[in-house]
């Protein structure tokens, strides 16, 4: 069953023989208690990867002589997955899935280029990147976990990739909210851990002390986590292209 912040925050106070509350701003320890179920609540997005939070994603074309085929990562976006773009040159969106390659793979293969191409480059380093200009994107990579660069482009129908023909798929980072109706965004079978784990955080933060019944049933339903991430099962899965 899934809880609001400040009920989470009365439980956990409540065990800590905390006084009671109405509201997570009503006194310091409240919102001190809150401030751990937050960083707990980041610890678990960050280190595992939740079904609910995957979604299509949006990519930010630089669009310019440059950087033709350059995306932008936005900071919300954890992961990408998988990368499509439309191939079709009277934007009938005929999606092609763009492979990714590692960085220095990617390097040798625009290095290879030897048809049309056009000089880009690097956005931390300046390195010129030999980009085609005569076919559409098949690999991309990121040289700096924030920007995607794909390996050609075609001229003859747009000078620059564009945002509306890019998909994406991926992992998405869910901003927690410190107020008193807000529900973390994670699915019923997580909450769970998150309450038992923020709860053994603030006995050793507060109390200067570990419960071991709070310790148990945190170490309990961090397994049932790790172990059942997903309420429906799918037996294939995509494969892990993009940020690592």
């Amino acid at each position: 069953m899934k809880k609001t912040l400040v009920e989470i925050v009365k439980d956990i106070l409540s065990d800590l023989d905390g006084e009671d509350i109405n509201s997570i701003s009503d006194t310091v320890e409240a919102l001190q208690v809150a401030k751990i179920v937050e960083q707990t609540f980041n610890d678990i997005v960050l280190t595992r990867a939740i079904p609910e939070h995957e979604t299509l994603l949006k990519l930010t074309a630089l669009s310019n002589s440059e950087r033709p085929t350059h995306f932008v990562l936005e900071d919300s976006q954890a992961r990408i997955k998988a990368v499509w773009y439309d191939c079709s040159s009277d934007n009938s969106f005929e999606y092609r899935q763009i492979r990714y390659l590692e960085p220095f793979d990617f390097i040798q293969h625009i290095d290879k280029t030897n048809s049309s191409y056009v000089l880009s480059s690097d956005v931390a380093s300046g390195t010129k990147l030999r980009i085609g200009n005569d076919r559409h994107p098949t690999f991309f990579t990121s040289f700096d976990d924030k920007h995607i660069v794909m390996d050609s482009f075609d001229a003859t129908v747009d000078t620059t990739l564009r945002n509306s023909k890019v998909r994406a798929f991926g992992t998405t980072f869910p901003v927690f909210s410190v107020s008193d109706f807000y529900i973390p965004e994670l699915d019923v079978s997580v909450f769970p851990y998150l309450i038992q784990e923020a709860k053994s955080r603030a006995f050793s933060v507060m109390k200067g002390a570990v419960d071991q019944k709070t310790e148990q049933a945190a170490r309990r339903a961090k397994v049932f986590v790790q172990n059942d991430q997903r309420r429906v099962k799918v037996e294939s899965k995509l494969r892990n292209y993009g940020r690592r």
